[in-house]
């Protein structure tokens, strides 16, 4: 399939169009330059791939956690794409495909700056999800890690935590900060920052999502974990 993914979650704008058996993808770290720079970027493959919009297949984006902004510039540009060509739609929880990118086993922490000293994350051992998604701050993230390498047989070396995502460095930062006894007992891996649209495509192959497409992402917009400051400046009333 022609497929169209397209990551505006956090502030890597990342695009990425499948076409035959070639992947051709943009990533620029643009924070408050997604809407500028998206339409051109999709221009920009399909002129690469020579596909006209007519061509494509399916529309991927992110489905949330992830800035409120940038999440919406995702969902309505895949959504102004798919409407008018007849096209399915869907979205990928965001930390599903921030894990699915990080190579390896073991404990693997996809990472999102929430803002506010507070992180968006989710814990996924040996490729399997252990839980929702949470927003939290260091020392809750650092208990949960804790919680999760514990184990009656623990192997004598230190276990390993691999965080990944844009904001991954930033945390175990603010983790060893408040307490640099993490360092002695866990063995942290951080991944450099990046777009994942790629992460996107590779999904939606994986997992057949085009297969049976859920028709009803047209009509839903991103996941938030938590409420904008609009709502909350408005008493907690949804924004429309």
């Amino acid at each position: 399939m022609n497929l169209l993914a397209i990551d505006t979650a956090t502030s890597i704008l990342s695009v990425a169009l499948a076409c035959k058996n070639e992947v051709y993808q943009f990533e620029a770290d643009s924070p408050m330059k997604h809407s500028e720079l998206i339409m051109d970027s999709i221009d920009m493959l399909m002129k690469k791939a020579c596909l006209k919009p007519a061509d494509l297949q399916g529309l991927l984006c992110m489905g949330g956690p992830g800035s409120f902004t940038g999440l919406r510039i995702g969902f309505s540009t895949a959504k102004g794409l798919a409407l008018p060509l007849g096209i399915p739609f869907t979205a990928i929880p965001s930390l599903d495909c921030i894990a699915s990118m990080s190579p390896g086993a073991g404990l693997v922490i996809p990472v999102i700056d929430a803002k506010k000293k507070s992180f968006y994350f989710a814990l996924y051992l040996d490729g399997e999800r252990l839980g929702p998604d949470m927003d939290a701050g260091p020392r809750q993230i650092a208990a949960a890690i804790r919680e999760t390498v514990a184990a009656p047989c623990r192997p004598a070396e230190p276990p390993m935590v691999n965080l990944t995502g844009p904001d991954a460095q930033m945390l175990c930062d603010k983790l060893l900060e408040d307490d640099a006894s993490l360092a002695d007992s866990i063995n942290f891996t951080v991944e450099p920052p990046r777009g994942y649209a790629c992460g996107l495509i590779d999904l939606a192959k994986k997992n057949k999502l085009f297969d049976t497409t859920d028709p009803s992402w047209l009509f839903k917009g991103p996941e938030y974990i938590r409420k904008s400051d609009a709502e909350l400046n408005l008493g907690g009333a949804p924004v429309p």
